[in-house]
């Protein structure tokens, strides 16, 4: 008999209790100093946040998602594409300014060595679509982001990155365009 007993005591007590508590989302905040950058959208021509600027390349529905982040002295970023042109090899950069309605607006390659186009000082993204236009990339670096000098976008280049001699770094026009904040 002391067992059922033992069992009132315990329903009792968590009766009392009332009911539980809701449970809450639980997100770990950044520390102090570590920068982060993301941006992600479906290209359009109207809306300068995510903005293609070649529907051949970027057809109508075409989306990018972008996260960047720097800690322990590295960072890494990862790129995901959508809806663009099946089995073509594109070129991504950060770059240095926001988008805007002109191609140009998004200013130059991001370098943490300034004056050096290789994929050691500069974030390349380059990205080769399946049969359905989306594709992945990634790149990890050695070194942390600049909080004072953060790149503000990704440009999608329309070819591949040219990776040595004179003209390494350059990958063609500019085909679409994420801000990143």
């Amino acid at each position: 008999m002391r067992v059922p007993a033992l069992l009132l005591v315990l329903f009792t007590a968590a009766a009392c209790a009332g009911p539980p508590a809701p449970l809450q989302e639980v997100t770990k905040p950044s520390p102090p100093g570590v920068p982060e950058l993301s941006g992600g959208g479906e290209f359009t021509s109207g809306d300068t946040a995510a903005i293609a600027y070649d529907r051949r390349l970027a057809p109508e529905g075409a989306q990018a998602s972008l996260t960047a982040e720097s800690t322990g002295g590295e960072t890494r970023t990862s790129l995901v594409v959508e809806g663009f042109l099946p089995r073509h090899h594109y070129g991504a950069h950060l770059h240095t300014a926001p988008c805007g309605t002109d191609p140009d607006d998004a200013g130059g390659h991001y370098q943490h060595n300034p004056g050096h186009a290789d994929p050691a000082s500069e974030i390349w993204l380059d990205v080769t679509t399946d049969g359905s236009g989306a594709g992945r990339s990634t790149a990890r670096h050695p070194w942390s982001l600049d909080p004072a000098a953060l790149p503000k976008s990704l440009v999608i280049h329309a070819r591949a990155t040219k990776k040595s001699g004179a003209h390494a770094g350059e990958a063609g026009p500019r085909v679409a365009c994420l801000t990143l904040h």
